[in-house]
């Protein structure tokens, strides 16, 4: 087997389960998970209804780079919502999710000859490091702290030599875990960084869509390009996802768009990879770019559950309302890993320690470490339920 295999880590909720372990939530009290950030929404009936209507479509093999229309759906939904006008055969590509392209990209990306370098936020989505390490590349870990306003610092915390070393660089925004989001000054400098040591953007965006004032949706990385003259997207490609967005994550759709001679070789990759979205999910991803409102209603029912949710939480943990996401990053008052199996032991609610999404650095620090992050995606009344608990959790 691949030696690199055993350089990756277990992922952090094999660990959530592991400190768990032993541990019984209070009789009496429902369990109330906000651990895993995945929406609990009801689908767009639409989707699925189309999704049931194009069951012969499992007949045959689907093509690599998706149906025309799919591609035509997703250029439209780029232009409507960033304002970038992208050609949808050379500069968009359909996946199954943007986890599995985030792995799959760097795989082809990587030239493992030349010592490479890939640096990544920190606390950070963990496919990431997997995908740097199963590449054969070194990742480095970029601090994002409350210090720096949780935006990364690639040359006060990358040695020279990892700048120069550089072949990616991976974006969160809105970010998995604080809610950041990046502003046009943010991504002129990454652009300018990306020119000076000649490596490739990574914009994971899965998270866009769930913003909190529909008059200031978060700046996109193709559309901040634009903004700065600079769309030919020859070293940046965005990753986006319709589960978030549209409640649909078991479906496993998205999109990788960007430059097209990045793409190019992604796709001969993509066609060796064997990963093509079968034909009835293409055809309900076409419903689900093409309606907004279902997506407006989604925004609706998280920023009801922040505007109850937060204020409970702020009684006891020091936290923000985030830019964007469905996450609350958390400050503790205690070693998050306590606090969470006491969480679960005393209040039966369950997140997720922050140090299992970052990594100790070289000053012994892990960045994640002292948060935990919860994410709002249960029911209403279920969120209602379980921030009026940790209200009243005495620490």
């Amino acid at each position: 087997m691949n030696p690199d295999l055993a350089l990756t880590r277990p992922y952090p909720f094999t660990r959530l389960k592991k400190l768990l372990e032993g541990s019984q939530p209070p009789a009496g009290k429902k369990h109330i998970s906000l651990s895993i950030g995945e929406p609990k929404h009801p689908a767009p009936s639409s989707v699925l209804n189309e999704l049931y209507h194009n069951f012969q479509l499992f007949e045959k093999y689907p093509s690599t780079n998706g149906m025309p229309e799919l591609r035509e759906a997703i250029a439209n939904w780029n232009l409507r919502r960033h304002g970038v006008k992208l050609n949808p055969a050379t500069q968009i590509l359909p996946v199954n999710g943007s986890r599995e392209a985030l792995f799959s990209f760097t795989q082809a990306a990587i030239d493992s000859s030349k010592n490479p370098t890939v640096l990544m936020p920190c606390p950070f989505y963990q496919i990431y490091e997997g995908a740097a390490i199963m590449a054969g590349a070194k990742p480095v870990y970029i601090p994002t702290t409350a210090e720096n306003d949780f935006v990364m610092d690639l040359e006060a915390s990358a040695s020279e030599e990892e700048l120069e070393n550089a072949q990616l660089v991976f974006v969160c925004s809105p970010s998995n875990p604080t809610g950041k989001v990046l502003g046009l000054a943010h991504w002129k400098k990454l652009f300018e960084l990306a020119d000076k040591y000649n490596f490739i953007i990574a914009s994971d965006e899965c998270y866009s869509e769930i913003y909190f004032d529909e008059d200031n949706p978060p700046l996109g990385a193709l559309q901040a390009a634009k903004i700065l003259g600079r769309d030919d997207f020859d070293k940046l490609v965005v990753f986006s996802s319709l589960s978030k967005r549209s409640n649909i994550p078991g479906m496993r759709t998205g999109f990788v768009a960007g430059g097209a001679k990045l793409l190019k070789p992604y796709l001969l990759y993509r066609t060796y990879h064997g990963c093509a979205m079968s034909g009835p999910l293409q055809k309900a991803s076409i419903i689900a770019w093409n309606d907004e409102e279902h997506v407006k209603e989604n925004r609706r029912l998280y920023h009801e559950k922040f505007e109850a949710g937060l204020p409970l939480v702020q009684q006891t943990l020091e936290v923000e309302m985030p830019d964007a996401s469905f996450y609350l990053w958390a400050k503790t008052p205690i070693d998050d890993k306590v606090f969470t199996r006491r969480l679960y032991e005393e209040a039966g609610i369950t997140v997720l320690p922050g140090s299992f999404l970052g990594r100790e650095l070289a000053n012994g620090i892990n960045p994640g470490s002292g948060y935990v992050r919860i994410a709002l995606v249960a029911t209403t009344e279920e969120v209602k339920e379980a921030t009026q608990r940790i209200a009243e959790f005495k620490i």
